[in-house]
């Protein structure tokens, strides 16, 4: 092995236990969503992003930034909650060459039906597993963390919105 900027002992043993969270927490949630209500996490995501935005509606691209998605995953996505009637696709009329993406009220009422069984399984899972000092600190790690991963912002509306 060449010399690097090598992690310690410690470092090493706090990013794989990260890693196994990363690998671990996708499964559980969508098992979850999957068995009490037919959805997929990352749809599930999409439609709560949709569910408080104004109007329920955001232009796809601005859904793309708030869900950290590609615009052809997005799209492929939306397609399949379109043909459940969760979501409805209209041109942008500010933009006609961008599309918008609605929440439906068949949709809403999926979210609404979702929301409970999602948020007893994170607290389940993550937030119940830590002191109230751990979440305050699970907060700023996540928060320093972001500062890397999105310098711009550019998914700050999805998790900023709850700042106190």
């Amino acid at each position: 092995m060449s010399d690097g900027p090598w992690l310690s002992k410690d470092e090493l043993a706090s990013w794989m236990r990260l890693v196994a969270v990363l690998e671990l927490l996708p499964g559980v949630l969508d098992s979850q969503l999957r068995r009490d209500d037919g959805l997929m996490h990352f749809e599930y995501f999409v439609l709560a992003m949709l569910s408080e935005a104004p109007d329920r509606t955001l232009q796809m691209r601005d859904l793309a930034a708030r869900t950290n998605a590609t615009l052809p995953r997005l799209s492929h996505v939306v397609r399949r909650l379109e043909e459940r009637g969760l979501v409805a696709r209209t041109p942008c009329p500010q933009d006609r060459r961008a599309t918008n993406a609605s929440l439906t009220d068949t949709g809403w009422a999926a979210v609404r039906a979702a929301a409970p069984g999602h948020a007893a399984t994170v607290r389940e899972y993550v937030i119940d597993a830590l002191s109230p000092e751990q979440v305050d600190q699970l907060k700023g790690i996540s928060a320093a963390i972001l500062s890397r991963l999105d310098p711009q912002g550019t998914m700050a509306p999805a998790y900023t919105r709850y700042d106190g």
